[in-house]
């Protein structure tokens, strides 16, 4: 963390005290002193699930959120999640609308056909399901039935699921993103064969469950500030020679430096 100390963007989520789970008092990535969490109460308790949906970022609202970060900057799909709530202020207004209009609203994240039909997939699924467009539910299951129910709404692929998971949900889960990807394989954490499903495997096997949340979040963002660890392309029209990267000692591959 001294490097480049811990990513700001995150923090938020570290803070964040385990809202309703039932496997722990306090969050693995809080502090000891945080205030112990109020369970939610049973899986089918819609009214507590009710009073969360209007007081805090929602599962659902975080779902959408990493559908919209898919192939874009962290800039661009703020404006697109910021926009797709200015226009239609909550998830029955987007599920009511046309799909030309929820494209309109996020076109700025890029792959607005997809992602509009994506998010108009999932709200349908979750509607028929359950009744109501709301995932808070699942703070109560464990990390399988989580990453189940999850993967069970059409759209919503493996790295979505684990980011959901670890961000929201705050179970111990290790996303594999490029940079995630880029590095552990670097590094030979994960066989140089494997690819990225497969290294999610084995690292989230191999890594200590305590050491999830953070690992990760400094793997993402030392990807994309570490001059030597970007990608390929990206590192063509960089000069990093005076730039040493803390990782390069560790590294098996020379291919990031």
């Amino acid at each position: 963390m001294d490097f480049h100390g811990f990513p700001e963007e995150f923090a938020k989520y570290r803070r964040i005290p385990l809202l309703g789970s039932p496997h722990s008092t306090v969050s693995t990535h809080s502090n000891p002193t945080e205030v112990k969490s109020e369970p939610l109460g049973d899986e089918d308790d819609d009214d507590a699930a009710d009073k969360f949906c209007l007081t805090k970022e929602t599962v659902l609202d975080g779902l959408v959120r990493t559908l919209l970060s898919q192939n874009t900057t962290e800039i661009n799909s703020k404006r697109a999640f910021d926009s797709l709530k200015s226009a239609f202020p909550t998830w029955e207004n987007v599920l009511a609308a046309e799909s030309k209009c929820i494209e309109n609203a996020i076109k700025c994240g890029g792959l607005a056909v997809k992602k509009a039909a994506c998010i108009k997939n999932l709200l349908t699924g979750l509607l028929e399901r359950k009744g109501k467009l709301c995932l808070e539910y699942l703070r109560n299951l464990s990390i399988d039935d989580a990453k189940k129910e999850l993967r069970g709404y059409k759209g919503i692929g493996p790295k979505t699921v684990a980011c959901v998971l670890m961000f929201q949900l705050q179970l111990d889960d290790f996303p594999v993103d490029t940079h995630v990807f880029r590095i552990t394989k670097a590094m030979g954490w994960v066989p140089a064969s494997s690819d990225r499903e497969k290294a999610y495997l084995h690292l989230n096997k191999r890594i200590p469950d305590e050491l999830k949340f953070d690992l990760n979040c400094l793997f993402v963002t030392h990807g994309k500030l570490c001059q030597r660890c970007k990608g390929s392309e990206a590192r063509k029209n960089t000069s990093h020679d005076d730039q040493p990267c803390p990782l390069s000692i560790y590294c098996c591959s020379t291919d990031q430096k």
